[in-house]
Formats: structure tokens, C-alpha cells, sequence
């Protein structure tokens, strides 16, 4: 049974940090490009940050300086620093698992999502 589970989310002040972290289990994470999506209310659900299975990284501007991405494969983990927080980050935070099927279909597994408050 696949299972992407979220956690680290909460209330910060603007300019805090808070370190997302999500296990994957129930398919070979080291295979799978992972990212971390955000949707907040009324909008779309936007890409935030990925990380491939070679390492690579690739950010949403607006994150870019703030936000790091990393994996670790030995524990099926995907990470989401995210320092200096602005109003305009607050959503739920989704992490992403994204490969390619033996017969070349793309596989897209989604975890339930933490939030992310920042006030004042």
C-alpha cells in the first residue's frame, strides 16, 4: 500500500522556519522524482520544489533563496526547509511522488497534505 505521509506543518511568525518532512512507503522511493505542491484557499495548486531521483533540485521562484528540498533514500524521506517566511506562503503543503511505469505510463502518488500557517 503506498503511503506519502506529511508532517512539520504549523503556525509561524513571518521571517520564522519550519522543516516539512515526508515518509514514502509502499513503492521504490529511489526511483520516484519527488516534490513538495502547496494550495492555498481558492487558488490553484502550484509545484513548490522537486527533487530527482539523480539529486537535482528546481524551485518556484518565488521560494528560491528560502526553501531547500532534499531526500534521503535510506529512509524514505523527502524534506522541505523553509526559512524566512512570507504572508503569502500559508497553504497546505502536498508531497509528491512522480515515476514512470514499466510500461511508460507516468505514476503520480499524493500525500493528504500539513499546513502551513504564517501570522503575525
Amino acid at each position: 500500500q503506498v503511503q506519502l505521509v506529511e508532517s512539520g506543518g504549523g503556525l509561524v511568525q513571518p521571517g520564522g522556519s519550519l522543516r516539512l518532512s515526508c515518509a514514502a512507503s509502499g513503492f521504490t522511493f529511489s526511483l520516484f522524482s519527488m516534490s513538495w505542491y502547496r494550495q492555498a484557499p481558492g487558488k490553484e495548486r502550484e509545484l513548490v520544489a522537486t527533487i530527482t531521483t539523480g539529486d537535482l533540485t528546481n524551485y518556484k521562484d518565488a521560494v528560491k533563496g528560502r526553501f531547500a528540498i532534499s531526500r534521503d533514500n535510506e529512509k524514505n524521506m523527502v524534506y522541505l526547509q523553509m526559512n524566512s517566511l512570507k504572508p503569502k506562503d500559508p497553504a497546505v503543503y502536498f508531497c509528491n511522488a512522480h515515476g514512470i511505469s514499466t510500461y511508460g505510463t507516468t505514476i503520480d502518488y499524493w500525500g493528504q497534505g500539513t499546513q502551513v500557517t504564517v501570522t503575525a
